[in-house]
């Protein structure tokens, strides 16, 4: 005798479960879609590169050990480099960022 009520109940209490799912889900995809934050930086640049710009164009902190840097900007180089298809420029403001970092100078700014 009770085994029927029972079954009844679950039958009850998973038909509210998925009902409750079903719209829960529906005003999931109604809700208005957010700006998802980006990875990378999407500013242009500085005429002066600094250590924040470098750093962001690197993707490390402002304050890392040099091999990190080093680690990064063969990382970020080979996704970039001219000769993979990568442009002058960007290679360019790569090698000055890295320098940068490091305390190297190479004149008074980019070449271009």
């Amino acid at each position: 005798m009770a085994s029927p009520l029972v079954a009844g109940l679950s039958v009850a209490v998973a038909a509210l479960a998925g009902k409750y799912g079903i719209e829960a889900y529906q005003a999931f995809k109604l809700r208005p879609a957010t700006p998802r934050l980006r990875k990378f930086y999407e500013g242009g640049f500085q005429p002066v590169m600094t250590r924040r710009e470098a750093a962001l164009i690197l993707g490390v902190r402002e304050s890392v050990a040099q091999d990190k840097i080093k680690e990064a900007h063969r990382r970020v180089m080979t996704a970039n480099h001219p000769d993979a298809g990568g442009s002058d420029y960007l290679a360019a403001k790569i090698n000055e960022a890295k320098d940068h970092l490091l305390g190297q100078t190479r004149g008074s700014g980019s070449a271009f």
